[in-house]
């Protein structure tokens, strides 16, 4: 969803960088970038790794509680869809092909966006509050699977961070890479493609689907 759909990872990036103000210790690019596409309890511990502190539970309630509020004062400004997601969601829902949100961000803060996106166009969401293991583990994209009764390996799947990749990789799916470096098993794919594309381009990149062999 984050990085995909919509574009708030630049919210999401605010936001953790400010969190790591108030752990002590600001981020630099490379520590935030290993936060990105991960859970909230991935980031807090690499933050404060980072910041050399161990943290409670009641610590850690209080952090996620802080984060979750400031992400809540971004999207009331606005969530923009990334250029061209809306008439390939419009052109697939049209034929009826399935389609599912699964996100690592909880439900939480995922309902509003899921609802400026159209909850409409998707047979279902998951979000990682809702799967025993969020992104990296598989667990979230075997479900997607099991909830439409396919196949991983017949599932196309849109993803941006590593994270994800590697999650969707590692279920079987075959995985379509928003980043210039994607892991194993990923192709790299330029979102501007998504512009003007429908539900027959869709068809046209499930079935020209080359991952890198090596990581």
């Amino acid at each position: 969803m984050d990085g995909t759909l919509i574009d708030t990872e630049p919210l999401w990036g605010q936001a953790t960088y400010e969190l790591g103000e108030l752990l002590g210790r600001p981020l630099t690019p490379e520590v935030r970038e290993r936060t990105v596409g991960g859970s909230f309890d991935n980031t807090l511990r690499i933050l404060a790794e980072w910041a050399g502190k161990e943290l409670s539970l009641a610590d850690g309630a209080n952090y996620k509680a802080w984060m979750f509020s400031r992400m809540r004062e971004l999207f009331a400004a606005g969530i923009a869809l990334t250029p061209g997601v809306e008439g390939v969601l419009r052109s697939l829902a049209a034929r009826g092909t399935p389609m599912l949100v699964a996100t690592n961000t909880e439900r939480v803060l995922a309902d509003p966006c899921i609802d400026a996106i159209g909850r409409a166009y998707f047979v279902d969401t998951i979000c990682g509050d809702e799967v025993e293991q969020a992104k990296p583990a598989p667990d979230m994209y075997l479900e997607a699977a099991r909830r439409v009764g396919a196949r991983a390996e017949d599932c196309l799947v849109f993803e941006d961070s590593w994270s994800g990749m590697s999650a969707a990789a590692a279920a079987g799916c075959r995985v379509l890479g928003l980043a210039d470096e994607v892991p194993a098993g990923v192709e790299v794919f330029d979102p501007a493609r998504f512009v003007g594309a429908d539900a027959d381009d869709v068809d046209a990149w499930f079935g020209a689907w080359n991952p890198r062999l090596v990581a």
